[in-house]
């Protein structure tokens, strides 16, 4: 199940049904899936943990690569070139980790309830 959820998420999907899709262009999330109805940030800072998450773990390669391997460079184009290298994928899979969070998000509503609910009918 969580599986299919985070997959459902990195491929832009709505998490809980799979059919709508998560943005409308670009980086604009919908407000609700277009087949289920699920409202995808009933709290619109919940995602950010998730996002900032799904940024550093892929940074982390380049620390380990800096720190504990040793790369260093003299080179002004080896430096770009390494640069270049850890921040085109991170721009390019921009949309599918937000989608990722997305489901990390939902995941969470499902394992430690929905806080908001319970704070729009006044219980604390």
């Amino acid at each position: 199940m969580i599986k299919n959820i985070l997959l459902r998420g990195w491929r832009r999907r709505c998490p809980r049904c799979g059919e709508g899709e998560l943005f409308r262009r670009r980086l604009e999330i919908n407000e609700r899936c277009s087949s289920c109805d699920l409202q995808f940030q009933p709290d619109q800072g919940d995602t950010l943990m998730f996002m900032m998450l799904t940024d550093r773990l892929p940074i982390l390669i380049g620390v380990i690569a800096v720190y504990f391997l040793g790369f260093r460079s003299n080179n002004l184009w080896i430096t770009i070139s390494f640069l270049l290298a850890m921040s085109a994928p991170l721009i390019a899979t921009l949309r599918n980790r937000q989608g990722l969070a997305l489901a990390m998000v939902y995941l969470s509503r499902i394992y430690f309830g929905d806080l908001s609910e319970a704070r729009h009918h006044g219980a604390t």
